[in-house]
C-alpha cells in the first residue's frame, strides 16, 4: 500500500461528555494519550466559537503533552486564529463553522468571494507562525484548485456525503468523486486527507484512494470506546488501515 496512512483521532467528544456537566472529567488531555497508546499518528480537536466541547486548556495543554502530530481544527475568525499562532499546533484545519449545527455539516466554501479573503488571511497568519495549513473542503475541483492558490498544504475532503449514501450505487458515485477529487489534490503538490462519518464498516473504500494520506475520525471510535476502552478502539481502527489494501 506504500507509505502507512496516518490516523487522527478526533477527541471532541470527550469534551462534550465533561461539559455536559460542566465537570473536569472526562478530561480529553487522557483521552489523547489513550489514543496515542492505541497507536494515533494525530490528535485532532475543534477549537469551536461557542466552546460548547474543547477548552482553551484543552489545547494548552494537549500542545504540551501530544507527541504525535496534534491538529486544530478551526474557522477563520480573528480570535481563534490568534490562539492557534500563540499555541501552535503541528497543523490546522480549517472548516466552517454555524453555531446551531450538530457537527460540520459540510466542506468550507473558499471560492465565494466573501469567504475567499477571510481564508487567505488566515491562512497567511498560520503560515507565519510555523503552522501547516489544511482546508477541509468537498470533493469539487475548484474548491481544491482554489486551496492551492490560497496556499494550502493540504486538503481533507469531506466524506460525509459518501458515509450518508443510503444505496450502494450513491456511495459508488460518491467514492469516485473523492478519488478524483484526490488525484487533483496529490497533482497539485498538497496533501491528501479525508475525514467526517467514516467509521469501522465503511472505512476501507476511503482507505484504498491513491495518495491517501490523512485520516481523522471522531463518533466511531469514541463510540466503540464506550464499550471497549478508548486505547482498544483506536487500536482496532488501526489495524483495520493497515490491513486495507
Amino acid at each position: 500500500m506504500g507509505e502507512m496512512i496516518e490516523l487522527g483521532v478526533n477527541i471532541d467528544h470527550v469534551a462534550t461528555l465533561r461539559q455536559a456537566r460542566q465537570a473536569n472529567e472526562p478530561d480529553p488531555v487522557w483521552a489523547a494519550a489513550l489514543a496515542q497508546l492505541g497507536g494515533a499518528s494525530g490528535i485532532t480537536v475543534h477549537l469551536r466559537e461557542d466552546r460548547r466541547h474543547i477548552q482553551d486548556r484543552d489545547v494548552r495543554i494537549l500542545r504540551e503533552t501530544v507527541t504525535v502530530k496534534l491538529n486544530l481544527e478551526m474557522a477563520c475568525t480573528p480570535e481563534i486564529t490568534h490562539i492557534a499562532c500563540e499555541v501552535r499546533p503541528d497543523q490546522a484545519t480549517l472548516v466552517p463553522e454555524k453555531r446551531l449545527e450538530i457537527t460540520t455539516e459540510g466542506g468550507l466554501d473558499c471560492v465565494a468571494p466573501v469567504n475567499c479573503q477571510r481564508v487567505s488571511e488566515t491562512i497567511r497568519a498560520l503560515h507565519d507562525a510555523q503552522i501547516a495549513v489544511s482546508l477541509f473542503l468537498d470533493p469539487d475541483i475548484r474548491q481544491i484548485e482554489m486551496a492551492k492558490e490560497l496556499g494550502a498544504d493540504a486538503v481533507e475532503i469531506h466524506t460525509g456525503a459518501y458515509a450518508n449514501a443510503l444505496t450502494q450505487s450513491r456511495r459508488n458515485q460518491e467514492v469516485v468523486s473523492i478519488i478524483e477529487a484526490g488525484k487533483r489534490i496529490v497533482d497539485l503538490g498538497m496533501s491528501l486527507h479525508a475525514g467526517h462519518g467514516l467509521t469501522y464498516h465503511n472505512l476501507s473504500p476511503i482507505v484504498r484512494i491513491p495518495g491517501m494520506h490523512e485520516l481523522n475520525i471522531g463518533h466511531s471510535i469514541m463510540a466503540r470506546a464506550i464499550m471497549i476502552g478508548l486505547q482498544n478502539a483506536v487500536r482496532e481502527m488501526r489495524e483495520l488501515i493497515n490491513q486495507t489494501v
